[in-house]
């Protein structure tokens, strides 16, 4: 019987020697020229080839990868010692989704997808380990194949225990723990979570990018069980799963890794030359939802972005635009917010009451596999060079939106708690919605007043679009037969360009495109900005700023965006224009002062316009003048008589007052009089 079995293998080795060398010979001499010692299998290929040895290796396949690995071997190549076979794409009954794994499937080939949650550091592990006998010198090799360090037990002349270890072999190993992905869950499931574990080239600096946390990937291993061990020192009888990873791909990439063939790169090419591009682009952006032109148009730049900038002294301009959209209820933004999160490859959405700041940042949690802290990274992490959609922004508590603050401006997640001090990178794109301070917009009223945000934050947002939805018979009509036929054909609209083709055209400019400011677009920008700037000053003495810096970074930021949309090297006078047309609609509906008719950005950025800041240092100075004519008590009767000889009405000095009190500078000892604290 032990005879069949040897034979077999050694069937088995020529075998999958045949194989190699008539499919893969090429490829693995490729693979060791660029110092890379594994060869990956496509398994549809050598199902093809014998099917036999297909199943085997389904079936065993620990035997059998090592079978591949000497028939591997015993090619005569340099450097091919120790290099491994990899199998990837199993048949669709193998892959399992990790709430499945049973017993039966320990010991069996598998195929799991997911997304990557942590990963501890690479560590070396023991592998084989040769030990001499100090009696009559004898060695002995011993395989390291447990988790426990395993000497020999004895030597032929009869020696127990306490022989010398001579050498070692070592391996590099991680662990990783791998998280099902949202998409494949029904109902209230919480996703289950496996441990992969990776050795050799799975952990070489080159694959280990597909694994960072956050990633999408598709892992071929074996399943196995570890034993539980108890306080007390025994094993348990319950085991741990662990997957022994054979093979890792990555199925989600960034945009910055999306493979684009010659052929799509030449239509891409076409496509850029096509005089409506902008219109096609646009209306491919959510073909579903009416209307929103301008927003759609934004949200197209978001995707492709400006250029991130790095100077010699470390000082980084970010690329990164970030749109917050603020509308009445049922306006779609959900629905926009939806769709832009699936046409971004890394894209995560996230809403409202069910986000913490430690989950859109990142977290310190007991790590299990390594015993000892380790980070989690939260939602804006994980969408790295990707997009972060959050939706009910307003519903967020106060302390988890204060998180965001670092992310959206420097691009980094700092973090230190317990042992660990860390600073991680979140290159994100952030696209969020909210809805107005009291559920629906007031017409008449200041939009800047309605939105219920702090001032901080809604300050790094690059475009600020309010969406209202006022009654317009007209409007009305073409949105009611606009989405009654979507829902008697739901596919009525497709989109002119398809989504992967979107995606692709995205992906290919924000690979190959990196554009520089031309002198006639710098100019353009620069009278934008000054004539802003200077049609600030009012009359009252305070100037009202109708445009900071930040607003000045926004605009070169578009204009980048505008320029890689249509695969250009160069922003021009054109892209220019386009974003101070977005730029300009955006705070025309929010900056606007209705008292003097100018743009003012402090009623987006600190809450209090330049005309409202101008009646309270008058006030002031009244309250001053007055205290030293009347003495400490002052009644606000005597303030409004001065005030309206100052053109200010009694209004306007309530208001005032209001403002005086909540801040700490005045208080009422008693009614109708008010005192300097």
């Amino acid at each position: 019987m032990q005879e069949l079995v040897k034979v077999d293998a050694n069937e088995q080795i020529k075998r999958f020697h045949e194989f190699l060398e008539s499919y893969y010979y090429a490829e693995i001499i490729e693979n060791l020229r660029k110092d890379l010692k594994f060869v990956v299998v496509d398994f549809a290929e050598l199902s093809k080839f014998d099917l036999d040895l297909a199943n085997e290796l389904l079936e065993n396949p620990e035997d059998t990868i090592k079978a591949a690995e000497i028939a591997l071997q015993q090619f005569d190549l340099e450097e091919i010692n120790g290099a491994k076979v990899r199998f990837s794409n199993l048949p669709k009954n193998q892959r399992i989704m990790v709430r499945n794994i049973r017993s039966k499937h320990i010991g069996k080939l598998m195929e799991v997808e997911g997304i990557v949650r942590q990963k501890s550091d690479v560590r070396p592990q023991v592998t084989a380990a040769r030990f001499e006998c100090p009696v009559c010198g004898n060695i002995i090799n011993v395989l390291q194949l447990n988790g426990s360090f395993r000497e020999p037990s004895k030597c032929g002349c009869g020696r127990k225990g306490k022989f010398t270890l001579l050498s070692k072999e070592l391996v590099d190993a991680q662990g990783i723990v791998l998280e099902e992905t949202p998409e494949s869950l029904e109902g209230g499931e919480q996703p289950k979570r496996a441990n992969i574990f990776l050795k050799d080239d799975l952990v070489s600096p080159l694959s280990e990018r597909k694994t960072n946390p956050g990633s999408k990937i598709d892992v071929v291993g074996i399943v196995k069980e570890v034993p539980i061990i108890q306080k007390t020192g025994t094993k348990s009888t319950r085991f741990d799963l662990m997957i022994e990873a054979n093979y890792v791909g990555s199925v989600e990439e960034t945009f910055y890794e999306i493979d684009i063939t010659e052929e799509e790169e030449q239509k891409i090419k076409d496509m850029s030359q096509d005089p409506d591009l902008f219109r096609k682009l646009i209306n491919s952006v959510a073909p579903s939802i009416y209307g929103y032109e301008k927003v759609k148009e934004s949200l197209l730049l978001q995707l492709v972005g400006g250029v991130r900038k790095v100077r010699s002294d470390k000082v980084v301009s970010r690329g990164d635009m970030h749109v917050l959209l603020v509308g009445d209820p049922g306006s779609g933004k959900s629905a926009l917010l939806k769709r832009v999160s699936t046409i971004s490859p890394k894209g995560r959405y996230v809403s409202g009451r069910g986000v913490s700041g430690a989950g859109l940042t990142a977290t310190v949690v007991r790590d299990e596999f390594l015993r000892g802290w380790s980070l989690e990274a939260g939602a804006l992490v994980l969408a790295s060079n990707g997009i972060c959609c959050i939706d009910e922004m307003d519903k967020m508590t106060t302390d988890d939106r204060a998180a965001m603050h670092e992310a959206l401006e420097q691009q980094t997640v700092s973090i230190s708690k317990a042992t660990i001090q860390a600073t991680l990178i979140a290159r994100t794109t952030v696209l969020a919605a909210a809805n107005p301070k009291f559920g629906r917009f007031d017409p008449y009223g200041v939009i800047a007043d309605q939105i219920n945000m702090p001032p901080t934050l809604i300050n790094r947002f690059d475009l600020i679009f309010p969406i209202k939805d006022l009654p317009d018979p007209v409007r009305d009509e073409k949105l009611a037969s606009h989405l009654l036929v979507l829902h008697q054909t739901p596919d009525l609209y497709e989109p002119e360009l398809s989504t992967e083709f979107l995606r692709k055209y995205i992906a290919y400019a924000k690979q190959k495109i990196v554009p520089r400011l031309s002198d006639r677009a710098l100019q353009e920008i620069k009278e934008f900005y000054l004539a802003m700037r200077s049609s600030g000053s009012t009359d009252e003495g305070i100037k009202a700023v109708p445009i900071s810096a930040r607003q000045l970074e926004a605009l070169v930021r578009l204009a980048e965006a505008s320029a890689r949309l249509r695969l250009s090297q160069e922003t021009t006078r054109e892209d220019a224009r386009r974003a101070i047309e977005l730029l300009e609609y955006s705070l025309m509906q929010i900056g606007l002062d209705k008292e003097t008719g100018k743009i003012d950005i402090d009623r987006i950025a600190t809450g209090i316009s330049a005309s409202q800041r101008s009646h309270i240092l008058v006030v002031k100075e009244i309250i001053n003048e007055l205290e030293n004519k009347l003495g400490k008590t002052i009644p606000i009767d005597d303030i409004v008589e001065e005030s309206k000889l100052k053109g200010i009405d009694e209004e306007k000095v309530e208001e005032v007052i209001e403002k005086l009190k909540r801040v700490g500078e005045v208080f009422e000892p008693r009614r109708g009089f008010i005192s300097k604290i």
